[in-house]
């Protein structure tokens, strides 16, 4: 199976065991001297206390390869979501997150940790795929190992369209769509006697234009700096981990008033310790600091009037509990904010989870916090914002679940939950804001209070190397303060209009010989709010069909195709724009 190296966050070195001499390897001779050495000994030596084994015992990352090739049949879901409570059906867990070349935009891929080394580690991948629409996608990685202590890792990614798309509720016009994302990354580890390094690097782009009457072309820059240092002597009474970031975001080419600039500086710390070998105690402490400018000095002060420079400041205090049976996590969140929405918030920081045996988990949460809503958020909730509005921060109030995971049956595993959310100042999309013909087409931002009651389950199965499914769906009953009435239709909520109210999802892989693999998958989304109030429109459900297939030609060369929306369905993942039809994209990777 093609693999694909990802960033790897640093962990503890693994101490290696020393192997200990074969009795053959000693001749008779030697014996004999040794014992007379051993005799001659001042008996002061032997009465002297034997120093304390300082030896620590440590865990290293796996440099765990990543396969892109067999790539996830679901679009990636941009429709607000509720995060279920999760525990770990196995010790190790693999993230299989992948994002199709059409979707924008697209998520990060997670790390993954283990235990032990894999053997046969190739450290370079290159993807190259284009398709119809103007899909392309571009991938490079590669994982530089400057020494035992030292390692850097350079990856560049590329996707996007551009291509003639319908648009939606029977408009006629013709939309030349266009959206290419760029992302570079340099990630550098150092692993010192007592603490781990780590400095990172990170570049994006993003170039689109809106709907037809809306903005010619759209650019967001976003690069920032990253500097992080973790504890890794296990024999200190405190473990501690902290970092800063400089996060620089434009919105360039925004016709309002020229643009504007986000700058965030980022600050995280966090400092624990063991009262006992399954005890601890620890605080987090997370501070965000946002200003807000403008290249043209004309429109500073319009930019200050919009968008106010803020503060934030969050601590999370907790305890932790392990053993065998249980583990608990009990704590706070205080969330300080100066200059934007209610100054200080608490919401709690709860988790617990009972192991009956390996196979049954019984877990609950009760969690919350702050949502920031800055630039690069924004612009994965909805890039066609209107690009001059500010918006405050969401904020969790409570997101308390219930729920139970086993495995009956080797290979099979299904997890049934439930619970309850509540939200301040949730984000939605306005439709009635989006304003058609006028030369200005783009969906406004609203914000409301909002709560949810969700229940659910997930199965997946998996025989040896052979095959494997995973399905689930998710019910969700919204309520939102926001109420709005329409010209042609009864009254509805605007808030709910993308709110999912029914989600399923199924995804298949086969792999019936050694050199082809093969998936499949379906997600289906229902909307909570089926009708907009100026159109009285049905809002369409997400339906998307998709196939996939990957053929190892030769050893590091495989070639790879995928293919979505396969019904040709029309619907929605922003508000008003429409997606693909039949898609696909194909090409070739190379690891080395």
């Amino acid at each position: 199976m093609s693999l694909l190296p990802f960033r790897i966050l640093p962990q503890n070195k693994v101490l290696q065991s020393r192997s200990i001499p074969d009795i053959s390897d000693f001749g008779f001779n030697n014996y004999i001297l040794l014992g007379i050495a051993f005799t001659a000994l001042p008996v002061s030596i032997q009465a002297q206390t034997q120093p304390k084994d300082t030896t620590v015992n440590r865990t290293v990352i796996v440099e765990q390869q990543y396969n892109p090739d067999i790539m996830d049949a679901a679009k990636v879901n941009v429709l607000p979501k509720v995060e279920e409570p999760s525990v770990s059906k196995k010790e190790v867990e693999y993230a299989t997150f992948t994002t199709p070349a059409t979707s924008i935009p697209a998520g990060t891929i997670g790390a993954y940790t283990g235990k032990e080394i894999q053997p046969g580690f190739i450290p370079g991948y290159v993807r190259l795929g284009y398709g119809n629409y103007g899909n392309l996608d571009v991938l490079a990685n590669y994982l530089f190992r400057l020494s035992d202590r030292d390692k850097l890792n350079v990856n560049f990614k590329m996707d996007g369209m551009d291509g003639t798309l319908d648009m939606p509720f029977g408009d006629t016009r013709k939309w030349n769509a266009f959206y290419y994302r760029t992302r570079a990354n340099v990630d550098y580890v150092h692993q010192f006697a007592k603490l781990d390094l780590n400095v990172a690097g990170n570049f994006g782009l993003s170039n689109f234009n809106y709907e037809p009457y809306g903005f010619k072309k759209q650019k967001f820059t976003s690069g920032d700096v990253h500097f992080g240092v973790k504890s890794t002597d296990e024999t200190l009474p405190l473990q501690y981990r902290a970092e800063t970031n400089l996060m620089l975001y434009g919105r360039q080419q925004c016709q309002l008033f020229g643009g504007v600039n986000e700058t965030l500086i980022r600050t995280l710390a966090t400092v624990s310790g063991s009262i006992s070998d399954e005890q601890t105690v620890a605080i987090g402490f997370a501070m965000n600091n946002l200003i807000y400018g403008n290249e043209l000095k004309e429109n500073k002060d319009r930019i200050k009037n919009i968008f106010k420079s803020r503060t934030t400041l969050d601590l999370n205090p907790y305890y932790e509990l392990n053993d065998d049976s249980w583990r608990v996590h009990v704590g706070a969140n205080v969330d300080l904010s100066f200059g934007n929405g209610k100054a200080v918030r608490v919401s709690p920081d709860v988790k617990a989870q009972y192991v009956f045996s390996d196979s049954y988990v019984l877990y609950a949460k009760a969690t919350g916090g702050r949502q920031l809503n800055d630039f690069r958020r924004l612009e994965t909730y909805n890039p066609y914002l209107d690009p001059g509005q500010a918006v405050r921060d969401t904020y969790e109030q409570l997101n308390a679940g219930l729920g139970f995971k086993a495995s009956p049956t080797p290979g099979l595993w299904f997890d049934i939950f439930g619970g309850y959310q509540n939200l301040k100042d949730d984000l939605y999309q306005s439709a009635d804001q989006w304003i058609g013909g006028s030369g200005a087409n783009y969906i406004a931002l609203g914000q409301t209070n909002t709560d949810n009651f969700y229940a659910g389950i997930k199965a997946s199965y998996e025989y040896k190397d052979l095959f494997a499914i995973s399905a689930g769906g998710t019910y969700y009953h919204w309520n939102a303060d926001a109420q709005t009435t329409g010209s042609k239709s009864s009254d509805y909520n605007e808030a709910l209009l993308m709110k999912p109210e029914f989600d399923l999802g199924i995804h298949t892989e086969i792999h019936p010989i050694a050199a082809l693999w093969l998936n499949a998958g379906y997600q289906y989304t229902r909307r909570a709010e089926r009708y907009t109030g100026l159109y009285a429109k049905s809002i369409p459900a997400v339906s998307n069909l998709s196939l996939g297939a990957t053929y190892r030609i030769f050893k590091g060369i495989s070639a790879y195709v995928k293919a979505d929306n396969l019904l040709n369905k029309k619907y929605q993942y922003y508000l008003y724009y429409p997606v693909e039809g039949i898609n696909f994209v194909g090409g070739l990777s190379f690891r080395f």
